[in-house]
């Protein structure tokens, strides 16, 4: 999505580590009026899959997921990666390991709300390695629920999570995929 990569050109930060900073837009400060125009291209190319529900895991997965939620008229569903007293006990689970944090986290959904009958769509801000989508997959086939796909703003495709899930068989949609990225030679697009 061209508006997308433009943005991101505009107001991303490439940070040591190999982290874009797009705090500025996406996942911190929320341009509401770009993202809705991002969410609807999600909504453009999953309309004819039947979505029942939208699953994503905290934080920064939840803005785009609400925002996309609305053009399908379906409700959100985010994976807490934490346990709280709110929380049954009878929960679906699937480990996820953030490169950005540095830290591994049992990503956890009550089981009422999501069952066999769901059909889902997957939404997150970043794909790198897969970790996110991985857990979000082991949830739903806990559930037993069908994946229509996933949505993914912006997809580092040079660290081969998304290239890896496709092979496994499911469908990705990127906004914006990177091919390479580097504090002095900046941001290339696939």
């Amino acid at each position: 999505m061209k508006l997308l990569e433009e943005r991101i050109l505009k107001d991303g930060i490439v940070l040591k580590g190999d982290v874009l900073k797009v705090g500025s837009f996406l996942n911190q400060q929320l341009d509401v009026p770009f993202l809705c125009e991002a969410c609807k291209e999600f909504y453009r190319l999953y309309k004819d899959a039947g979505v029942t529900k939208i699953l994503t895991i905290e934080a920064s997965g939840i803005a785009i997921a609400a925002l996309t939620a609305q053009y399908f008229g379906v409700p959100v569903v985010f994976a807490k990666k934490s346990k709280s007293d709110n929380i049954a006990a009878d929960v679906y689970s699937g480990r996820v390991v953030s490169y950005t944090h540095g830290n591994e986290a049992q990503a956890i959904v009550s089981k009422e709300y999501i069952s066999k009958e769901d059909r889902l769509l997957l939404i997150d801000d970043f794909l790198a390695r897969g970790s996110a989508l991985e857990a979000l997959l082991a949830i739903a086939g806990q559930a037993g629920a069908a994946v229509v796909g996933a949505g993914i703003a912006i997809e580092k495709a040079y660290q081969g999570g998304g290239d890896a899930l496709r092979a496994a068989g499911l469908r990705i949609e990127s906004l914006a995929r990177i091919a390479s990225m580097d504090e002095e030679k900046g941001i290339v697009f696939c």
